[in-house]
């Protein structure tokens, strides 16, 4: 039998706490202002990637969630694989170099690529993908070619696939630092802490829709560029002094500084899309309804125990630690009812025991602050949050068994769609 040469690994979401938005070079993907993420829980959030070569193999050639997509359309795609390539073709040429016999090094960088991806989470759940389709197309190339790159420096590989995904790249806390340089060697993805480091950390998100937004993160940021006089003193003044205030209070597991700038900063970063001409509105009357109740509930507590955060969507991530994460789930499933067609589990799935049964999901309000809050606030219409996901603070992309492929023995999707 001959050797199978395949990885197959998984990577995170992230989710932005200081934001990226705007190029300053859209080609090589270099983001004018460094930002912030937290790395979310691959068990309950997470893209499982395959990839195999083969000299057999007529071309390369992609499967997104069963079905297979054109990978010449993709410009960020064949660069991030195009990119990878090269080191692996340097690696080879430095081999030979060194001394090696031509038959133990495998021209890997040569052959055709069999790419296959599925996330863990519905496609329909409205949350992007990008970050953790690139990393882990990144991880897998890096792992089935050998690369003796760090970390950080695979990350500048999916960078050129998705910004966001060099993020992807670490668990726990990470900075994707902007860098100046024209070629983009300096613009980056660090660690700031590991998951261990704040383990208390926890996150819901609301999806308040799934439809597809009317204007790309992409073409929005490049209009944001071009005319809103608000974000150039974003990115001169605001981002540089968060960035250093957030990565001190993740150092000092400070949660009140930490939530304060996050809600400030996505307030910020939705402010420049208003600002920007055309105006971009992307959160929706069910997203402002979901600050004022986060607002609501810090001041019924009496100190800030939650914090949201908006990325290019009307999707809410909501952070809060492990003791608060109970009032908060019962005043979200309480105000934002689930509809009837949708089952208990499938709208929360209960991943952390916070209640006794599924029947108890928008029923229960355990402290009489959140009930009384919850009474003030009412029942918005059954729906309006379609699904509620409840996570933690994870870890970077894994690497899996071989009996964890994605791919059959002929190295077809095992689970192709028409």
């Amino acid at each position: 039998m001959s050797t199978r040469y395949e990885a197959t690994v998984t990577a995170p979401v992230n989710i932005a706490v200081i934001k990226y938005w705007g190029k300053r070079d859209s080609a090589l993907i270099l983001p004018t202002n460094s930002s912030l993420s937290v790395t979310l829980s691959q068990d309950h959030l997470s893209t499982r990637t395959s990839i195999r070569a083969s000299a057999d193999f007529g071309k390369d050639r992609l499967w997104l969630n069963g079905v297979e997509e054109d990978i010449a359309a993709s410009k960020r795609l064949i660069n991030s694989i195009t990119t990878a390539r090269k080191l692996r073709a340097a690696l080879e040429q430095k081999l030979l170099a060194e001394g090696a016999a031509a038959e133990t090094v495998v021209p890997l960088s040569k052959w055709s690529l069999h790419v296959c991806s599925e996330n863990n989470f519905p496609t329909a759940a409205g949350l992007a993908s990008s970050a953790s389709g690139y990393a882990a197309l990144v991880k897998a190339l890096g792992v089935l070619f050998d690369l003796p790159q760090s970390t950080s420096d695979l990350s500048r590989v999916a960078r050129v696939g998705s910004g966001s995904a060099c993020r992807s790249m670490f668990g726990g806390f990470v900075a994707w630092q902007a860098g100046v340089s024209d070629d983009g060697h300096d613009s980056f993805a660090v660690q700031v802490a590991d998951r261990q480091h704040w383990p208390e950390l926890q996150a819901l998100i609301l999806v308040a829709s799934d439809k597809k937004k009317a204007i790309s993160s992409t073409a929005g940021m490049q209009t944001t560029v071009e005319t809103s006089e608000l974000f150039a003193e974003r990115v001169r003044s605001v981002v540089p002094k968060r960035m250093e205030a957030m990565q001190r209070a993740i150092s000092e597991r400070d949660f009140g500084t930490f939530a304060e700038i996050t809600m400030r900063d996505s307030n910020q970063f939705h402010a420049v899309c208003l600002d920007t001409y055309p105006p971009i509105s992307y959160m929706n009357d069910i997203s402002r309804s979901i600050v004022s109740l986060v607002h609501a509930f810090n001041a019924a507590r009496g100190r800030v125990v939650a914090a949201y955060t908006y990325d290019a969507g009307p999707n809410a991530v909501i952070y809060a630690l492990k003791d608060d994460m109970r009032d908060l789930v019962e005043l979200f499933t309480y105000c934002f009812p689930r509809e009837e067609s949708t089952l208990p589990d499938a709208f929360y799935p209960d991943s952390f025991g916070i209640f006794d049964s599924a029947n108890q999901v928008g029923q229960r309000l355990t402290r009489p602050e959140v009930a009384q809050l919850a009474e003030t606030a009412g029942k918005f219409p059954a729906g309006s949050v379609r699904r509620i996901i409840h996570t933690e603070v994870g870890d970077g992309p894994r690497v899996l068994a071989v009996s964890e492929s994605l791919l059959d023995d002929a190295g077809m999707p095992k689970r192709a769609k028409e």
